[in-house]
């Protein structure tokens, strides 16, 4: 994955382990959660927005928000306790989401997996 980083140039979009693995392959370091984060009502907030959003989670592991390299950013933290809930790269279409992504008419969850579907058809077109 940390080679792909390098030359890949369409998107990528990981969800749950995902946002582990992307993290790690862009260089960052992750730990274990003194509790982890379990349930279907985990807030985080997009940072980004500024928007709080409930969703699902099942991880005991997040990524150190300080080991981020500087082209990537924290997208995403758990209001909870402030852990890392989701990365994003500065200059690349890569980012990723630790929680479960809920596609709902009433959009109470974040709008990460249309985002990454326009992405991938504005790549593909063009």
């Amino acid at each position: 994955m940390r080679a792909l980083l390098d030359s890949y140039r369409k998107p990528i979009f990981g969800v749950c382990l995902g946002n582990q693995i992307l993290a790690l392959a862009a260089g960052a370091d992750t730990y274990k959660l003194p509790y982890g984060h379990r349930g279907v009502n985990q807030p985080v907030q997009d940072l980004l927005t500024r928007r709080c959003y409930v969703t699902s989670q099942n991880h005991g592991y997040a990524v150190s928000d300080a080991s981020l390299p500087k082209d990537w950013e924290t997208w995403f933290v758990n209001i909870n306790d402030g852990t890392n809930e989701g990365i994003r790269s500065r200059h690349r279409p890569y980012f990723s989401i630790q929680f479960h992504p809920r596609r709902t008419r009433a959009r109470r969850t974040p709008n990460s997996v249309d985002d990454f579907l326009r992405l991938v058809e504005a790549t593909a077109q063009g």
